[in-house]
């Protein structure tokens, strides 16, 4: 489609217009919301096909898919009012709302699709799950990076869960930074450290040949220092509490 919306500029939202107009020789032309100001204006300079529209009803008047990239907890004051015409494709990437929720608040019958895409899509590299399948939704996010297709939205649940666990990842790198900190390594160094060290991991991902589990023995030796801290820290007492807490979100979400 080449006219798309999106209510909500945020992270999610700058990701996807970066990833969409970054270099790309006919980028469609995107309406933002006025929601995140100083975002949407900061895009609108940067791609001169990208346009802030007066309001949330601009952006649907003018535009073939919208996107919804709203916090949750902000959709009532987001929404209200909003009609979406039939012939108009919505994408909501609002975590937890269901489908029925959204055609309800939105009073439409259109084509409703939700969507996981991760803030990768700016480098044109997320994998978005999205259910349903509906073709112009799976061409959006085939070209930043593939879309991964559920039957029902109990399943994206279960990958809405797993995005939840990003921000842990990133504390549990401060946590190592700060402890080389306090054995006297320099700040700047031991952060140059630990990124180089994981962004080493980010590339072994993309060895799709090996299994999580393979490449986890791959990178121990019996009774050396990796192994020794997985089986003293990740016992089985730490992967159980990390199962119950998984378990709870995604009983929140249903």
């Amino acid at each position: 489609m080449d006219r798309i919306g999106i209510i909500g500029v945020g992270e999610i939202g700058r990701a996807i217009v970066d990833g969409l107009c970054d270099g790309v020789d006919q980028p469609p032309k995107i309406y933002l919301s006025p929601r995140g100001a100083r975002t949407a204006a900061e895009l609108s300079q940067r791609y001169p096909n990208v346009h802030v529209c007066a309001d949330n009803r601009d952006v649907v008047h003018r535009s073939e898919l919208v996107i919804l990239a709203v916090r949750p907890q902000d959709r009532v004051e987001a929404l209200a009012g909003l009609r979406v015409s039939s012939d108009r494709v919505v994408v909501s990437v609002l975590t937890g709302v269901a489908i029925s929720e959204l055609r309800r608040t939105l009073d439409t019958d259109a084509i409703v699709v939700r969507a996981i895409p991760l803030p990768s899509a700016r480098e044109r590299r997320s994998v978005t799950v999205t259910c349903p399948s509906h073709p112009a939704v799976d061409d959006l996010f085939g070209s930043l990076g593939g879309t991964l297709t559920v039957a029902d939205e109990a399943t994206l649940n279960v990958f809405q869960v797993l995005t939840a666990t990003l921000t842990a990842h990133y504390r549990y790198l401060a946590t190592l930074t700060d402890w080389a900190a306090r054995q006297g390594i320099p700040a700047e160094g031991a952060d140059r450290y630990i990124r180089g060290l994981f962004q080493g991991v980010g590339r072994a991902l993309g060895d799709d040949t090996r299994s999580l589990q393979q490449l986890a023995s791959d990178h121990e030796t019996p009774g050396g220092l990796n192994e020794r801290l997985r089986t003293t820290w990740f016992d089985p007492a730490n992967a159980e509490a990390l199962a119950k807490v998984l378990d709870s979100l995604l009983s929140d979400l249903k």
